[in-house]
C-alpha cells in the first residue's frame, strides 16, 4: 500500500489515505473525495486531475509522456512537478506520495 498525503490549494488541510498497488492516483483521490473532476475519466483527453507532486517525490515517478507533458500545457497554476493524477499508478515500491491540489483548474475538453 502507498500512503498517499492530500494537501489542500492553500497547505491547511491534509488528508491522508492508502492506495494499493495498480490503483491510479486519480481514482484514489476520487475515492477520498478530493475536488479533482476527472472529467475524460483517465483517457488523458483533459487536465481536470491535475495535481502537483512534492518536489521530495516527484523523481521517485517514471517520467510524464509526451501526450501527457501536452496535456498539462493546458491546465491551469501548473508547475514543474505537475502531473495528470489519471496518469499515475500506484506500485508496492511507492511507500509514500504527496500531492497538493492546484488552486484552480481548467476543462480544455471539447475546446
Amino acid at each position: 500500500m502507498t500512503l498517499v498525503r492530500f494537501l489542500s490549494a492553500d497547505g491547511q488541510n491534509v488528508q491522508e489515505v492508502e492506495g494499493a498497488p495498480g490503483e491510479s492516483l486519480l481514482d484514489v483521490a476520487q475515492a477520498a473525495g478530493q475536488p479533482l473532476e476527472g472529467t475524460c475519466e483517465g483517457q488523458m483527453a483533459c487536465s481536470t486531475c491535475h495535481v502537483i507532486i512534492d518536489p521530495a517525490d516527484f523523481p521517485k515517478l517514471p517520467r510524464a509522456s509526451e501526450e501527457e507533458e501536452d496535456m498539462l500545457d493546458l491546465a491551469a497554476a501548473t508547475t514543474r512537478t505537475s502531473r495528470l493524477a489519471c496518469q499515475i499508478l500506484l506500485t508496492a515500491q511507492l511507500e509514500t506520495l504527496t500531492v497538493r491540489i492546484p488552486p484552480e483548474s481548467r476543462n480544455m475538453q471539447g475546446i
